[in-house]
């Protein structure tokens, strides 16, 4: 007899963790604490789970994730927008932590999530001072907006929000940096990438904590995986802008910022773009589309491990 494959779903809270299995159907609720975590981890042991699916949470899912995945439990971590579509097209429209839990596994069993190994502490921290850095940014953007509006000593506290955030900010890329040269792999693969013109140290730094995956897929999925490849929007006879959305949205934008750097000093990235305008292609496509070829070529260096000399051609 074959044996039962068992997928579990697992949602998260700030509080609690609900636990649905396929396909028996049970369901669990444990604490999101240390206490909590060791008792799934437990109970999980004696179930064997072909697949466990979590959504990301902003960093709720992490200890669980973590305990899971160094019990060398199958672990994936998937968008919540996905789980929810799927949720919507089986029909499922209420929305309660049992339920989500439910369709987690479902989610897992029908659609089989890639797992992907546990990243270490190092990169662990430089992925969370690279989102530290991310939301300084935004509370700089935010500020200095204010400023321009702002009058007397209310724009004089502003200012001085705008110097100590302008101070952290570079405290963070110091640390970032320091972070990249401590490890002989990441120093290595940074310089790999830093060869491309246009691709600096914060690009740089996105990628080697945000995309771990570079070098290991086909173009078409790293693109999609980063969010530059154009999706459909057809219904019949018609057919639709095609456009860009999901993936990783904090690294979308740094590249984005880096390609209007490439199409001015990287000859390929230029020549690329320019051919565009010139046959009527709007600015955005043409960026987008820049980063798209950007990412396929980072992509290849990254597998053939040759620098950017080798690729120019």
């Amino acid at each position: 007899m074959a044996a039962i494959e068992r997928f579990i779903g697992i949602d998260v809270s700030k509080e609690t963790l609900d636990v649905h299995t396929l396909p028996d159907g049970n369901a669990f609720v444990f604490t999101n604490d240390p206490d909590g975590i060791k008792a799934i981890c437990k109970k999980f042991s004696k179930i064997r789970p072909e697949l466990i699916v979590l959504e990301a949470t902003g960093g709720l899912q992490i200890p669980v994730a973590t305990a899971l995945s160094l019990k060398k439990f199958p672990v994936a971590v998937v968008n919540p927008r996905q789980v929810r579509d799927f949720a919507k097209a089986t029909g499922r429209l209420a929305k309660t932590d049992k339920i989500d839990a439910e369709m987690l596994a479902l989610f897992g069993k029908q659609l089989r999530p890639e797992v992907r190994p546990l990243k270490d502490e190092q990169a662990q921290e430089l992925s969370a001072f690279m989102s530290r850095r991310n939301q300084l940014l935004r509370m700089l953007v935010m500020e200095k907006n204010r400023l321009s509006r702002s009058y007397g000593s209310v724009r004089n506290d502003i200012e001085k929000n705008i110097d100590w955030l302008e101070e952290r900010l570079s405290e963070i890329n110091t640390h970032l940096g320091a972070l990249v040269r401590a490890s002989p792999f990441w120093r290595e693969q940074d310089n790999l990438l830093r060869s491309v013109p246009g691709v600096g140290e914060v690009l740089s730094t996105a990628i080697l904590s945000n995309l771990p995956e570079l070098g290991k897929l086909n173009r078409r999925a790293i693109s999609a995986l980063v969010g530059v490849a154009p999706m459909n929007c057809d219904s019949g006879k018609f057919r639709g802008k095609r456009r860009v959305f999901g993936g990783r949205s904090n690294l979308r934008s740094i590249l984005y910022m880096a390609i209007m750097t490439a199409i001015r000093f990287n000859p390929v990235i230029r020549d690329f773009y320019k051919r565009l305008t010139e046959a009527g292609k709007p600015h955005k496509v043409a960026a987008v589309a820049s980063m798209r070829k950007l990412v396929t070529i980072l992509n290849a260096m990254v597998r053939s491990g040759q620098p950017w000399a080798h690729c120019e051609s």
